[in-house]
């Protein structure tokens, strides 16, 4: 009897041309995608990098409290980058329309028309610092160097001066200001006056107040309140004190589900919470039945708002006016 051996073939030239051909459109597709993308890429520097360039050292400036002027200043800045990113700028990439200058005085309403006119990601933020990304002045920005406005986007920013000084008007995303994206904010003392020092604290007016707030919900979860439901008595009390004044709120979640409190400057924009007024965050929210307590200095005048910061709970209804005179 004789015996052949014969090859055992384990694939074949037409299946590892098949296999070929899906590695290799795998890799074109993959890089059509990081090159259409490329300016996000080179915007974004995630939070490792952050940390290396030493942001989580710094703290977010305070503002003091200010007399109201009365007076509005309303200011329309677009990012903008030049075609092969090397130029980044607001309003024009070069001339006199390239980061205009802003004038104003100490109590005035500075509110900033910001537009993502560019082609990258950016975020705009006031701030005091010379040099880097920030930090920004409470209720001062635009999204985040996290989350970023995409190219289209637009939103508003509120700064009301308390010291007069120079700020500035920048891009928080890391490395945008350096490549041109600041503006100068020239704040003067009405009549000529001394006023703080930039970032100076509120002074306490020595007079002490007291609120309690109750997270509430309707049974088939549709309706979202604060003490009481929509259209019953108390329901999205407006709180009201005076610039100054020591601010204690007593936080109770009598709902079925988890919540946070924060007192902010923007309802629609949860991150936005002023002087460490919060109670809880969206990562770590109130359990139901669960409570707690915060003690601050109410800062500058104006209309802020006290939400619950788990975001779309506001909308859903859990927003009331938290007023300072």
């Amino acid at each position: 009897m004789s015996h052949t051996d014969e090859p055992i073939l384990r694939t074949s030239p037409a299946r590892f041309g098949k296999l070929l051909a899906i590695l290799i459109g795998t890799m074109v597709v993959g890089g059509v995608i990081f090159f259409a993308n490329y300016d996000y890429w080179n915007s974004y520097l995630p939070t490792a990098g952050k940390i290396q360039e030493g942001l989580g050292a710094h703290a977010a400036p305070v503002m003091g409290t200010a007399t109201a002027t009365g007076q509005t200043v309303e200011v329309s800045l677009s990012f903008m980058e030049s075609p092969d990113f090397k130029v980044y700028a607001f309003n024009a990439l070069s001339g006199d329309g390239k980061n205009p200058d802003v004038h104003a005085h100490v109590g005035d309403k500075i509110i900033f028309h910001v537009k993502n006119a560019g082609k990258s990601f950016h975020a705009f933020a006031v701030t005091d610092s010379t040099t880097g990304p920030g930090p920004a002045i409470d209720g001062t920005t635009v999204g985040t160097a996290d989350t970023p406005m995409k190219p289209g986007a637009s939103g508003d920013a509120t700064f009301i001066p308390s010291a007069a000084g120079t700020y500035y008007y920048i891009c928080a995303v890391p490395g945008h200001r350096e490549l041109g994206m600041e503006g100068k904010i020239e704040i003067t003392a009405v009549g000529g006056g001394t006023a703080a020092p930039s970032g100076a604290a509120v002074t306490a007016t020595g007079n002490k107040v007291e609120f309690s707030v109750s997270f509430v919900m309707s049974d088939d979860f549709k309706q979202y309140a604060f003490n009481a439901l929509p259209g019953q008595p108390g329901s999205n009390s407006p709180i009201t004190v005076k610039s100054g004044d020591t601010v204690t709120i007593h936080v109770k979640n009598a709902s079925k589900s988890f919540h946070a409190f924060g007192v902010v400057t923007d309802p629609t924009d949860p991150s936005s919470v002023v002087w460490s007024s919060a109670v809880g965050t969206p990562d770590n929210p109130l359990k139901p039945n669960a409570g707690g307590d915060v003690t601050f200095v109410a800062g500058a005048p104006g209309t802020y708002h006290y939400i619950c910061t788990v975001p779309g709970h506001a909308q859903l209804g859990m927003d009331a006016p938290f007023i300072v005179k």
